[in-house]
């Protein structure tokens, strides 16, 4: 019987206290928040979706460096203080910073975006060289 540990029934007032803690604990907090990306390769170009929800165009940043393309956006918190009647405040600002190495065949002078309803849709072209193209064989 040594492998048994005795069980001692907490009180009531610890049980409602420890409610209350896993209550506020257990809400996810995010310092930052990485969205979703998909990336389909094409024939002739390379998609790339980007969920944003609740993010506008302005609050968007994509670049391309080299062979490097970097999306990242800061979407500043609310100033307006409303203390009263909040139980848990989980909406605050978003902050991220995603960088992809682009592809050797991707033609990074051409690289488009475009946000409609909170989905970015980043269109990448290959190089018209990488294409497939098809060879005419002649008879001599």
């Amino acid at each position: 019987m040594n492998g048994l540990i005795r069980y001692t029934r907490p009180t009531e007032l610890f049980d409602w206290s420890r409610m209350l803690d896993s209550f506020f604990d257990d809400a996810p907090v995010w310092n930052t928040q990485t969205p979703a990306v998909d990336v389909k390769e094409e024939e002739k170009r390379y998609l790339m979706e980007v969920e944003l929800p609740g993010l506008t165009d302005k609050d968007i940043e994509l670049k391309v460096e080299d062979n490097i393309l970097t999306l990242s956006s800061k979407k500043e918190e609310s100033k307006e203080q409303k203390k009263d009647g909040y139980l848990l405040r989980e909406r605050r600002g978003a902050e991220f910073c995603r960088t992809f190495v682009l592809p050797q065949d991707a033609d990074r002078a051409e690289v488009k975006a475009e946000f409609k309803n909170g989905l970015l849709m980043v269109d990448i072209p290959k190089k018209p060289e990488a294409q497939p193209r098809k060879i005419d064989v002649r008879v001599n």
